[in-house]
């Protein structure tokens, strides 16, 4: 029931599904509510509250619960979203499988740990999958369904449909690979954005603006392929035209960053100035990031409607 789980479970009461709401402890599960209620009831009066039911409605569908197979009991897809850690989820889906029977699907919210990793030895393995979102779900639709070696193709199919029912963006990959496909492409901008920065080519403020007024601006819309594509007379055309230029570029990227030293207290001095390392204050960025989102993915879907 933290920032994840609450987030999924506002995602499926907006698309009309019951919702039971899994912790250890009650005072979180009921903290975990109240913030549900509290989101919802803003997000009605800034007219961006997802789904075609009220919040009232919304909240009705959800319900909290300290017991796994209470929780478990009629359900038809669990999503997981304990912390990152590889033993606990493990120990959770053991439990799981204990308790579900063959036509429940069992997915993970990880962000990295790799299915084989997570569901290898199940009884239930072809039930499980991963579906690993943006954060915050209920503000960026896109969710990589990743699925286990042995997972069974109606498992992807069913997670899938799933996904478009409630209104998100699935993509669906064909076999598991470390960091899936948004991590690869989020670590490889990182890892150039540290070694800028690191060689002083560039301070950080300077590096995202780069991002949000720049590559962002497009990328909010179509993806680098696209971007390929509409650059140039097509795909062929741009890598007749910048296929040297491209790898003369490549070749000259330095390692894989530490992610440490002076260079982690340039960029961290720089960021806390921007936006100092408080509660209070990373919560109102994090809060006007979520209503930026909010507005952009109302202009999205009305652009897809024109």
């Amino acid at each position: 029931s933290g920032l994840i789980g609450r987030s999924w479970a506002m995602v499926f009461a907006a698309g009309g599904f019951k919702v039971k709401l899994y912790d250890i402890a009650q005072q979180q599960l009921t903290n975990a509510l109240e913030n549900i209620r509290k989101q919802m009831k803003e997000l009605e009066e800034s007219g961006s509250l997802r789904g075609s039911l009220s919040a009232e409605q919304q909240l009705a569908l959800i319900s909290i619960c300290t017991d796994l197979k209470a929780t478990a009991e009629g359900a038809t897809f669990i999503q997981e979203c304990t912390p990152e850690n590889l033993e606990l989820k493990k120990k959770i889906f053991s439990q799981l499988d204990l308790i579900v029977g063959d036509k429940v699907i069992l997915s993970s919210s990880t962000s990295c740990l790799l299915p084989s990793k997570l569901f290898t030895g199940l009884k239930h393995v072809k039930q499980c999958i991963v579906s690993h979102p943006v954060n915050p779900p209920y503000f960026v639709p896109l969710v990589e369904i990743v699925p286990h070696p042995e997972t069974d193709p109606s498992t992807t199919e069913r997670t899938y449909a799933l996904m478009k029912k409630i209104g998100q963006s699935p993509v669906k990959l064909n076999r598991e690979v470390e960091g899936f496909v948004l991590n690869r492409l989020q670590y490889a901008v990182i890892s150039e954005a540290w070694r800028l920065v690191g060689e002083g080519i560039v301070s950080p403020t300077d590096l995202d603006l780069v991002m949000s007024d720049g590559l962002g601006m497009r990328y909010a819309f179509i993806g680098p392929l696209e971007t390929m594509h509409l650059n140039a007379e097509g795909i062929s055309n741009y890598c007749e035209r910048y296929r040297e230029g491209m790898k003369l570029v490549l070749n000259t990227f330095g390692p894989v960053p530490e992610f440490s030293g002076e260079i982690q207290q340039k960029i961290s001095q720089a960021m806390s100035e921007k936006i100092p390392v408080v509660p209070k204050v990373l919560d109102a960025r994090r809060k006007r990031r979520d209503e930026y989102l909010t507005g952009l993915a109302k202009l999205k879907k009305e652009m897809k409607s024109d």
